[in-house]
C-alpha cells in the first residue's frame, strides 16, 4: 500500500475528520491525497464462488489539491446492487456532486453489481456529509 507522508497538522486533521464522516479509515498518500477506505456489506458471487475481496466490496473516497478558500477535488467510488444504481445518481446529482461513470467490473456475478464513480470540486467535509447521505440507503 502507499507510503504515509508528512503533512500540516491541520491537512492531518481534515483527512481523519473526513473519514470518520465517512465511516471509514484515513490515511495520507503520497500527493498529498486523503484516502479513506470502507468494506461493504455486499454478499456477492463471482463465477458461482462466494467472495469478500476488496476489489468487489470496497468503497474509496479522497481529496486532494486544497486550495485557500478550502475547496479540494473530491472523488468517490462504490459498487451497488444493479436495482440500486438510479436512487444513487439521483442521490449524488441533487447534492451537486457529479457523476463520472456507471459500469461493471465483472461477469457472472450475482447479484449483478454495478460501480459509480463522482467527483466534485467542493469543501472535503461539505462533501463527505453529502456523500453519506447519498449512500446511506446501502446500509
Amino acid at each position: 500500500m502507499a507510503r504515509r507522508v508528512k503533512v500540516s497538522p491541520r491537512f492531518e486533521r481534515l483527512c481523519m475528520r473526513f473519514g470518520s464522516i465517512l465511516g471509514g479509515e484515513s490515511q495520507v498518500v503520497r500527493g498529498p491525497v486523503c484516502f479513506v477506505t470502507r468494506m461493504t456489506n455486499l454478499d456477492e458471487t463471482i463465477l458461482g464462488r462466494r467472495t469478500h475481496s476488496p476489489l468487489v466490496s470496497m468503497q474509496m473516497f479522497s481529496f486532494e489539491s486544497l486550495d485557500r478558500s478550502g475547496r479540494a477535488l473530491c472523488l468517490g467510488e462504490t459498487a451497488v446492487h444493479q436495482n440500486q444504481v438510479n436512487r444513487l445518481l439521483s442521490n449524488l446529482r441533487k447534492r451537486g456532486i457529479k457523476v463520472t461513470a456507471v459500469h461493471n467490473h465483472w461477469l457472472n456475478e450475482n447479484p449483478r453489481l454495478m460501480y459509480i464513480h463522482w467527483e466534485a470540486i467542493m469543501n472535503p467535509i461539505l462533501f463527505a456529509r453529502r456523500t453519506k447521505e447519498s449512500i446511506r440507503f446501502l446500509g
